[in-house]
């Protein structure tokens, strides 16, 4: 039987390519010809000999070794070749390793990627691996419950982050949803935690609703003394109420004064890649307030591509905090009105004072109708009717801002 001394002491002698120093029970340490040392065991299947590496020495010191040959023994002696008793455990612990959170997760991410916007695939990503594989990104899919998800989600409520753990809740299902689909899990935990969350506060954008207040906001807009772009800036905003970001990223090649139109990219609109791609452009008509906006505003900043160019570079938009900060500066605080609050002040008013038909409206805002065939209507059928409807709203709220008497028209 061989020794610890021993095995450190062996060599191979250099007219072999191998030397093999038996120990018990079929173990035996080789070395070889280059001084490296590996364990096997020699059995027999069937009466055919076979042998099972056991590790390298001095990785493995022989009381390892022969522990793991008392253990092979027992796998051989229950009727299993070691072996390929060995190859189901490699294979086992390898699905293991892709059946993890973590890495279904990412195989959902890589499949879906090409269909997302960008931004929302980053987002996706960062969240998950922010708030999610950190504490379950190493579990099976199978061996997640309900609890074990609640769990992690609580970590991100007790943060004060309720809705990214709703948000989060929802994009776990679709991760269990995709392992059901590629065999790696059989249900889907993250339903069973309907209610279990606390409830998510939707705080809507703060906006004027009132006819008077809203003349009052107008005049303050038209006294501003700030800088005259991002005074037009928010003029447009009121008169046009579409995104933001669409405001502030508009260029003068989207521009048709003399045809009165305001034509933005699909690619610039707030929909699914998809839909961005495939999707028409989206048609504004200018009131002749808003085209004589234009006029007045493309001397200050023809060089730039942009219609309202950052003061810092006009290779780039005004910033995203410019209208807010100028709303500030007039006294409107952020739960008085925000940029995107034109767009329910828009609305609000002409449905309720101008009697305007809610379908038009929203083919304005360009929200996506909703229904199976929602994405197959064509908003272009109510250009006449959006039109009318930019001219009517423009000329309203000269007269709001002149403090005139306004008489609903449904009245």
């Amino acid at each position: 039987m061989l020794t610890d001394i021993a095995c450190r002491a062996a060599t191979c002698p250099p007219e072999k390519k191998r030397a093999r120093l038996a120990d018990s029970g079929g173990l035996y340490l080789e070395v070889s010809g280059a001084g490296s040392k590996r364990w096997f065991w020699k059995y027999y299947v069937d009466g055919k000999e076979k042998r099972l590496a056991l590790g390298s020495y001095p990785s493995v010191p022989l009381k390892q070794a022969r522990q793991d040959r008392d253990d092979a023994r027992k796998v051989l002696q229950a009727g299993t070749d070691p072996a390929k008793h060995r190859q189901l455990e490699r294979l086992h612990a390898r699905q293991h390793s892709e059946n993890t959170f973590e890495a279904v997760a990412r195989e959902l991410h890589a499949t879906k990627a090409a269909s997302w916007s960008p931004r929302y695939g980053e987002r996706w990503i960062e969240r998950m691996e922010k708030d999610l594989f950190p504490w379950i990104g190493s579990v099976p899919l199978p061996d997640i419950t309900a609890p074990m998800l609640l769990n992690t989600l609580r970590r991100i409520e007790r943060r004060g982050a309720r809705e990214t753990a709703h948000t989060l809740r929802k994009t776990a299902g679709q991760v269990f949803q995709f392992g059901i689909a590629t065999g790696r899990c059989a249900r889907n935990p993250a339903p069973d935690l309907h209610g279990a969350l606390q409830p998510m506060t939707v705080k809507h954008m703060a906006a004027i609703l009132e006819p008077a207040t809203a003349g009052e906001l107008m005049r303050a807009i038209h006294n501003y003394p700030g800088q005259p772009v991002t005074r037009a800036a928010l003029l447009l905003a009121a008169l046009l109420f579409q995104r933001p970001g669409n405001i502030r990223a508009m260029e003068w090649a989207e521009i048709d004064l003399d045809a009165a139109t305001w034509t933005i990219p699909s690619m610039k609109m707030k929909r699914k890649l998809a839909q961005k791609i495939n999707g028409r452009p989206h048609v504004v008509p200018l009131a002749p307030q808003a085209v004589e906006i234009l006029r007045d505003l493309h001397p200050l900043t023809v060089g730039s591509r942009y219609v309202f160019p950052s003061l810092i570079s006009t290779k780039r938009p005004m910033s995203e905090n410019t209208m807010r900060v100028a709303l500030r500066r007039m006294g409107y605080s952020n739960d008085d009105m925000t940029p995107h609050g034109f767009r329910a002040m828009a609305r609000t008013i002409m449905v309720e004072k101008l009697g305007i038909a809610p379908d038009v409206i929203e083919a304005q805002l360009a929200h996506v109708k909703s229904g199976p065939l929602g994405a197959a209507y064509d908003r272009a059928e109510f250009i006449d009717q959006r039109r009318a409807m930019m001219c009517t709203w423009a000329d309203y709220l000269d007269k709001l801002r002149e403090g005139a008497q306004i008489i609903p028209l449904r009245a």
